[in-house]
């Protein structure tokens, strides 16, 4: 018969195998998420097909630190169409702020770069979403979706804030951080750069509590 530290040893690599295969972990304590093997565009997918980007990144005055994307039709012919997943990722926030946002998914993702060999991460925002169709601490697949394109309660023109940032402790505090491209990445550049990874079947370790659990709406 086994031992009993036998027994403990054989149970304690059982659970560790066990945690190890857990999806996702409560957003604060990391999580282990597979490394994207490309990014693809979050509407239109893969490539943003009957979209186009009606306004690009600015990092001077007036800033816009990311890209908006409409539909081809016009006005508010998009509210209600499909916002997807870029890159196999972790969701580390899925709220309706209102103020000039309104509902916003942020997905956390995790490549390796190949220029040097790092893994590296990044997040992709998704804001004044129609619907969320994700919850906090999932993970999701690329071309999964994840909402649909909004207007903010009519506040504008229905059309997809796209945003991705190189800095993970950003969240909904775009002011806590410098204007550079050491923050902040072009949306566009960045996908069509990583288009295609190389697949790797081992999750890696993905930091999840960078930014305030958010709290309801106080004025973000």
């Amino acid at each position: 018969m086994m031992g009993l530290g036998k027994r403990l040893v054989w149970l304690g690599v059982v659970v560790a195998i066990l945690l190890a295969s857990l999806p996702s972990l409560a957003v604060g304590q990391g999580a282990r998420v597979n490394l994207a093997d490309g990014f693809d565009f979050p509407v239109g997918k893969p490539d943003g097909a009957g979209y186009y980007k009606a306004r690009g990144l600015r990092l001077r005055s007036p800033q816009h630190f990311g890209e908006d994307w409409n539909g081809r039709g016009g006005g508010d012919t998009d509210l209600g169409d499909p916002v997807y997943n870029i890159a196999d990722g972790i969701v580390t926030w899925a709220y309706d702020v209102r103020v000039g946002w309104g509902n916003v998914v942020i997905v956390r993702h995790a490549y390796r770069d190949p220029a040097s060999g790092q893994v590296k991460y990044c997040d992709a925002l998704h804001g004044h979403l129609d619907k969320i169709m994700v919850r906090v601490g999932q993970q999701v697949k690329r071309g999964q979706q994840i909402g649909t394109i909004g207007s903010n309660r009519g506040m504008y023109a229905a059309h997809l804030h796209f945003e991705i940032r190189h800095n993970i402790n950003i969240g909904m505090r775009r002011s806590s951080v410098p204007a550079d491209l050491v923050n902040w990445a072009d949306p566009t550049q960045f996908i069509n750069k990583y288009r295609r990874l190389n697949r790797e079947w081992r999750p890696v370790p993905v930091p999840t509590g960078t930014y305030p659990e958010y709290q309801g709406f106080k004025g973000l």
